[in-house]
């Protein structure tokens, strides 16, 4: 067999005598993905904290999604109703979409109730079979608060006996019992849970 030939082959230039076609363009180490699962009551105060921390991670140059709760009831789980098994339905569409952008390096926050142990573990399951990294986050605003808070709403309309099943109330919510990351939303404002959040994945790697 004859000796392959060691010759460097020379880089093709573009037709303006440019830089080569074949050199690499700058910036394209890939960021580490990841999904960032903010998980708790309605009107803890997720979506906000997903949203601001979104913001503040595009503007470091980080390739960021978020999904949100509620935006995805509108298009993704249009069909579904809010059963037990339609729950854990909506946390698996949810978890498989965050999964497929996290393993091609975006970061993906998101902001729902996704209230059984289970279906969560399940969401983990599917990113540790292809090592995409997986932080649950606890934003731990208790019911009562809550409640007052009511953004959409959903706590008046269950007291005036108009609504069945909401979380935390009359329907259970499972909480993490070791989370990666709590975060007391009650207890302090949006922006320190935001600036907490974002020194944990700092601190991780993933900011």
């Amino acid at each position: 067999m004859p000796a392959l030939d060691q010759r460097p082959v020379p880089a093709r230039t573009s037709p303006v005598d440019g830089p080569p076609i074949d050199s690499p363009p700058v910036n394209t180490v890939p960021a580490t993905g990841a999904t960032i699962w903010l998980t708790g009551l309605p009107s803890a105060g997720k979506s906000t904290i997903a949203l601001a921390a979104a913001g503040r991670l595009r503007a470091a140059g980080r390739r960021v999604e978020v999904l949100d709760g509620d935006t995805v009831r509108t298009h993704l789980c249009a069909d579904l109703g809010f059963s037990r098994a339609d729950r854990d339905e909506n946390v698996r569409r949810i978890g498989h979409v965050a999964h497929l952008l996290a393993r091609n390096g975006v970061l993906v926050l998101v902001a729902v109730v996704s209230p059984y142990a289970g279906a969560r573990a399940a969401v983990r399951a599917e990113h540790s079979s292809s090592g995409t990294p997986f932080v649950e986050v606890h934003v731990t605003t208790p019911t009562e608060v809550c409640g007052d808070r009511d953004v959409k709403g959903l706590y008046a309309r269950q007291r005036a006996g108009e609504l069945r099943g909401l979380t935390g109330v009359d329907d259970p919510y499972e909480a993490p019992a070791a989370p990666e990351l709590r975060l007391p939303a009650h207890q302090q404002t949006a922006a320190a849970s935001v600036a907490a959040l974002h020194a944990a994945l700092d601190g991780w790697g993933l900011a």
